[in-house]
């Protein structure tokens, strides 16, 4: 009865496993059933890998003689319910990689002879129960990949059966505990990434029977101890990436003959890498990548040619440090089992040696961002299992081989930003899995081959810009129908664009700039359905702009500068939005819209007479319309009068005393809505720049366009939102109208202050104005504009007396006033709710679905989740890390995981300046040359400590859980804290800028 009861609470069973489960077979010969022979009692239960889905019964403690329980691998929910307790003989417990929620039972405790708990890739939240230190016969407890919280009990070290603790990839704080040191027994110990901190207690490393060491991805520092190597002889794994340790290679790991895995990336280890590795015979793996190993000196390399007698390596990355010196011909003689070498990002010199051939295994070769001369060897074409091949940035001459053709497995090469010369090897065309190839900024001559055209892997990138390639492209271009990126631009190609190039279906981005193509642009290129960014400037194309480029939906950038283009340019499409295009440099077009600024297209002879009739017929038209205008606006205004006199109407604004306007009033302040006015175009509506009641009255009026879907209820919540909140740094709403239009359709706008600065989106990502100047913002303004940012969401979370969330925070839904103030706009997805206590950052009663930008919209509304203040703090946090990365986050370097998050979680906090946005940086170098050198230095110091500190919280508000988010309170006290020490000079404010550099906060944020 208890087994029919569990299968009771299965909800499918996709593989028919519980079909045997019935009542004509004795249930000691069900599927997954094992008995004791002697009383039939079942003592197994093994229902593993059957994509089972549903919960797990607590009528399963009824089994009291069960002994061992797998239901891994299956897709299992709800909480373990505590009565499996009772299941005192117990022993081994796997309920790994289901979706099991809730706490651990603390009543596991019961189960006395339990000797492995294996509850890892669940949902399980709470604390650890310390209950579980009473399991004296606990020899595994495996909890990865939960979310638990809180810290590591320290009771954990009565466990002193205990062999493997598992805690990986869970949100744990605080410190290691040091009575882990009373388990002897403990072989390994996987603490990686959580949020632990602290050092590493030095009692652990008397525990001479532990293996494996894993406390990747934390914040723990320190330095490793002397004897770490003699204290820990049979140490296999020792991987301890991710944190903060500091310091040199502990001599004493040379006695840990068993060392297999070495694992110090990313941490703040220095000085010279020890020769004595090599002696270490069963290393596997080497990852220091992400320190400052090395001096810059000539010797920095030499430990390579010890790590020659390592003849089971397999991977070594040495990037990204200090190190120096000649890049030794010993690397070749690694070990043949090796399949990543990586290397980029030092100060290396000297070439890659002729025998690197000899790495036949090699699978990911990356020598990239160093000082590397001399010429790719020939013998590369024996790398067969290569996949990976990143050479760019370094100084490497000659030409590109011929043998690299031989490399059949790759699908990524790139040697841009180099001295290479010759033609591009035709040999290319035999490596079939070739998804990117990027030869860009070098000095490449003669034509594109035609075996390389017809590569369709290609379907990432092909970038063959900044050469000196002659020719014109191969009408074979149609081959490449999985493509995204082309980009030929800067060569000296030449022809016409070939009509199979519209085949290229999946292209997003084209261009083909400052080259000697001529002709027509083809009506092929409609097919282009695709199609982002087109580049077609500085060539000899001639002929009309194609109509259809206004069709195209996704289209939103156009170059077509500097040709020899005529005749009318289109209104719709990517030509309404004038930032979108460029058309200088055709001194025969004409039309277009108006912020173009070009000559009316003339009419022709022989449509005059015919243009002369149509306007007579207009004129007559249109003479009678006004009569019935003028008749139909009497009326109404006769009407009004009377009903006026009969009941003074109140005035109905958002703010209930502000003006009252009309459509027609409206219509008159924006010129018709003209064009010339149009300063926005929004998801539901249309942004013009009016003048209402006087020149000195400038507005922005927001025109709703209700053909859309949802623009109505846009309105209605934009509206209520607006209603009674207050604050300097929201847009300023002066009234709204609710009418109808002189065609008798509805009509809603609402009207704004103006702003005369345009969105931050204008000035983070700045083109071209019509004068030809950039927008730049410094420091100090991107720092007020988030400091606005932040105080208007800490009021809209904590200070209405209904909480707003605002729902769609990005870069073009702040303005900016004269004086580079932030104000907040667009409400229209505002979301409205009663305060709840505990949770109320987390569960709200009503959803948001996908709504939002992406990039900006938090993790949790793209599963549907519930409308909280945290969607704001996640979308707030992508927003301070684009203001000073200059990154958007949608940029194509974005992908395959990678995120603006992400990005700026790896450099935090040593690299923090590398990710800083160029254009600040070009700001330093300005004020360099302004100050005198000790004041820029204090400046520069003060600016690094801040931008640390400002990446810190970004990293924290753009977190993916919802309850590791900060609190716009807590947000918007220390940005204003961070302001002060920016400011702060003297011996008080240098302590501060320390402790920012070290990625400290204040005083009232623990975390």
């Amino acid at each position: 009865m208890s087994l029919l009861a569990f299968k009771h609470g299965i909800s499918s069973d996709p593989l028919g496993a519980l079909s045997s489960w019935n009542h004509s077979l004795h249930f000691c010969e069900w599927k997954g059933v094992t008995c004791s022979h002697r009383h039939q009692r079942v003592t197994l239960l093994d229902l593993s890998q059957q994509k089972l889905v549903g919960s797990i019964s607590p009528y399963i403690s009824n089994l009291t003689f069960l002994r061992v329980i797998f239901l891994q691998e299956n897709s299992f929910s709800g909480q373990i319910s505590q009565e499996i307790g009772r299941l005192f003989r117990l022993r081994v417990l796997n309920m790994s990689h289901n979706s099991l929620g809730g706490e651990i039972p603390s009543n596991l405790s019961c189960c006395t002879l339990l000797q492995v708990i294996t509850l890892e890739y669940n949902n399980m939240s709470a604390k650890i129960p310390v209950q579980l230190s009473t399991l004296q016969n606990l020899k595994e407890l495996d909890l990865g990949h939960n979310f638990l919280i809180g810290g590591i009990p320290p009771s954990l070290g009565n466990l002193s059966s205990l062999t493997d603790l598992l805690l990986y990839s869970n949100p744990l704080e605080g410190s290691i505990p040091g009575e882990l040191a009373q388990i002897q027994s403990l072989i390994s110990i996987a603490l990686s990434d959580n949020k632990l901190s602290g050092t590493i207690p030095s009692s652990l490393y008397n525990i001479s029977s532990i293996e494996r060491i894993a406390m990747a991805k934390n914040q723990l520092y320190g330095s490793l101890p002397f004897d770490i190597g003699i204290s820990l002889p049979k140490l296999q794994f020792l991987l301890l990436g991710v944190n903060q340790f500091t310091g040199h290679f502990p001599i004493s790991l040379s006695n840990a003959s068993w060392l297999q895995c070495l694992g110090l990336d990313d941490n703040h280890f220095s000085g010279p890498v020890p020769e004595y590795l090599g002696g270490l015979q069963d290393l596997t793996t080497i990852n220091l990548w992400g320190n400052q190993f090395g001096t810059g000196k000539a010797d920095d390399l030499s430990f390579i040619t010890s790590l020659t007698n390592c003849s089971n390596l397999e991977r070594v990355d040495l990037s990204m440090n200090h190190f120096g010196g000649i890049l030794p011909s010993s690397i070749a003689n690694l070990s043949t089992h090796l399949t990543w070498l990586q290397l980029g990002a030092s100060q290396i010199v000297g070439s890659i040696p002729s025998h690197i051939g000899n790495l036949v295994n090699l699978e990911y070769l990356g020598v990239y961002k160093s000082l590397i001369t001399g010429t790719i060897p020939t013998s590369i074409g024996k790398l067969r299992s290569l996949q990976r091949m990143i050479m760019e940035g370094n100084m490497l001459s000659g030409q590109i081989p011929s043998s690299i053709g031989n490399i059949t497995q790759l699908n990524l090469l790139t040697l841009y930003e180099n001295n290479l010369t010759g033609s591009i090897p035709s040999a290319l065309g035999n490596c079939k899995k070739l998804e990117t190839l990027n030869l860009s900024k070098n000095n490449l001559r003669g034509a594109i081959p035609r075996q390389v055209i017809i590569l369709s892997s290609l379907s990432i990138a092909l970038d063959l810009s900044h050469n000196s390639l002659t020719g014109s492209l191969a009408l074979d271009v149609g081959n490449l129908i999985h493509l995204a990126m082309l980009d030929v631009s800067s060569n000296k190609l030449s022809g016409e664009i070939p009509y199979t190039l519209g085949e290229c279906e999946s292209l997003l981005e084209l261009y083909m700039d400052v080259n000697s193509f001529q002709g027509t642009i083809p009506s092929s290129l409609s097919g282009l359905k695709a199609i982002q960014s087109l580049g077609f400037s500085y060539n000899n194309f001639s002929g009309r702009i194609p109509k259809y480029l206004e069709e195209l939906a996704l289209l939103t950038y156009i170059n077509l500068s500097f040709n020899n283009l005529q005749g009318e340019v289109p209104k719709q499409g990517v030509f309404r939005n004038a930032s979108a295009i460029s058309v200088i440099g055709n001194g025969n077009l004409c039309g277009g819209i108006p912020a173009l600024k070009l000559d009316p297209c003339p009419i022709l002879d022989n449509d005059k007479k015919r243009k002369s009739l149509v306007f007579k017929v207009i004129v007559s038209v249109a003479s009678a319309a006004l009569c019935f205008f003028f008749f139909f606006c009497a009326s109404a205004a006769l009407y009004w009068l009377r009903k006026l006199r009969k009941k003074p109407s109140p005035k109905t604004s958002i703010e209930g005393q502000h003006l009252n306007v009309s459509y027609a009033e409206l219509y008159q302040a924006t010129s018709g809505f003209s064009s010339e006015n149009l300063i926005g175009v929004g998801s539901y509506g249309t942004v013009y720049k009016g003048i209402l009641g006087g020149e000195e009255n400038i507005v922005a009026v927001k025109v709703l366009n209700l053909q859309l879907r949802g623009a109505s209820k846009s309105f209605m919540a934009e509206c209520k939102a607006l209603r009674n909140i207050r604050h300097r740094n929201l847009v300023k709403i002066i009234t709204s109208c609710s009418s109808v239009d002189f065609g008798g359709n509805d009509f809603k706008a609402l009207v704004f202050e103006y702003m005369p600065n345009g969105s931050l989106e204008e000035w983070l990502h700045p083109k071209l104005d019509e004068q030809y100047q950039l927008r730049i913002l410094n420091f100090n303004e991107r720092l007020n504009i988030a400091i606005d940012v932040a105080s208007v969401l800490e009021y809209l979370h904590h200070h209405c007396h209904t909480p707003i969330a605002h729902c769609d925070l990005k870069p073009s839904n702040i303005l900016l006033d004269e004086h580079m103030n932030a104000h907040v706009c667009d409400f229209g997805l505002a979301q409205l709710y009663s305060r709840i206590t505990s949770k109320s950052s987390e569960e709200q009663s009503s959803t948001i679905g996908l709504k939002g930008t992406i990039g900006y919209i938090a993790p949790e509304y793209g599963r549907g989740g519930h409308v909280s203040t945290s969607g704001d703090v996640y979308s707030y946090g992508i927003l301070l890390l684009e203001l000073f990365t200059g990154k958007c986050p949608t940029d194509d370097m974005f992908r395959d995981g990678l995120s603006l998050h992400k990005f700026a979680e790896m450099a935090f906090p040593d690299r923090t300046i590398e990710i800083l946005d160029p254009i600040l940086q070009l700001e330093d170098e300005e004020e360099r040359g302004a100050n005198d050198a000790r004041s820029y230095r204090d400046k520069m110091h003060r600016l690094r400590a801040c931008l640390v500190s400002l990446v810190r919280i970004g990293i924290a508000c753009s977190t993916e859980l919802l309850r590791e988010r900060m609190q716009m309170g807590d947000v918007s006290k220390e940005m204003y804290a961070i302001r002060e020490r920016f400011q702060a000079v003297g011996i008080h404010g240098e302590k501060q800028n320390r402790a920012l550099l070290n990625g400290e906060g204040p005083s009232y944020l623990s975390n």
